[in-house]
């Protein structure tokens, strides 16, 4: 998988790309990451890559002719790479889409800044537009990496453990459940005695009903569309009832 990066600040991606499961995946190069400027591409003596709006308003709006020559650059390399621009207007990123992103031969994130895009950028040259939350922040770089970092986890080889995204939060539609580890009992809070019994079915059991609950109780919109058998609706209607008689 190759990620490709165009952004005002490349040294944004320096340190946070370096470090921990990541870092390891780049260096291992079971993914590549390429973070360019997108001021190599605008002209002049200033390398302006954005200007004022036409009908006037704040901020500075990006131009379209240099993230056109930097796409037309990369495409060249990598001319099956989808292009995805980070913009509050764009569809909420999720795991399904992480999941099918990483199917992928290469992505590239499109990274804006000041009062957003050129429409005709929207218009010409993106693929697909995506938002972490309904919230503004200063760039779309931030966003990028998380995209990224979710992305990757669904690359083989990524994760030491490969089963670990096939357990995580939103992985089948619910929320994870609670995890424990040693000492078995802290400050009088004890770990639930079915995870010290050994019995992997019970503990199964017992990880799904923990599953419904903190999904009903935390994330119930998440339940409208999780794949549930029968068990589980029977344990969700029991939740319902037991929250209807409080």
């Amino acid at each position: 998988m190759i990620f490709d990066v165009l952004t005002l600040f490349p040294a944004m991606f320096a340190t946070p790309m370096e470090e921990s499961i990541l870092g390891r995946a780049i260096r291992n190069e079971l993914l590549a990451l390429n973070v360019y400027n997108l001021r190599d591409w605008a002209e002049g003596k200033h390398r302006q890559a954005d200007d004022a709006p036409f009908g006037g308003g704040d901020g500075m709006v990006m131009k379209p002719e240099p993230v056109g020559r930097a796409l037309s650059a990369l495409k060249e390399k990598a001319p099956k790479s989808q292009v995805l621009l980070m913009t509050p207007q764009g569809q909420p990123f999720n795991q399904t889409h992480a999941k099918r992103l990483a199917q992928e031969e290469g992505l590239i994130f499109l990274c804006g800044r000041y009062a957003g895009f050129d429409e005709r950028i929207r218009q010409t040259m993106v693929d697909e537009e995506f938002s972490i939350g309904d919230f503004v922040l200063t760039g779309g770089e931030l966003p990028a990496m998380v995209m990224i970092d979710a992305i990757s986890r669904h690359l083989p080889g990524v994760l030491g453990n490969t089963s670990s995204a096939e357990t995580d939060s939103f992985a089948d539609g619910l929320l994870e459940f609670p995890q424990y580890t040693r000492p078995a009992d802290y400050l009088g809070l004890k770990v639930p005695d079915v995870l010290l019994s050994g019995d992997h079915g019970k503990i199964a059991c017992w990880r799904r009903e923990q599953q419904l609950e903190r999904t009903f109780n935390r994330r119930p919109d998440l339940l409208e569309t999780a794949e549930l058998n029968e068990q589980d609706l029977k344990k969700i209607n029991e939740l319902r009832s037991k929250a209807q008689s409080i």
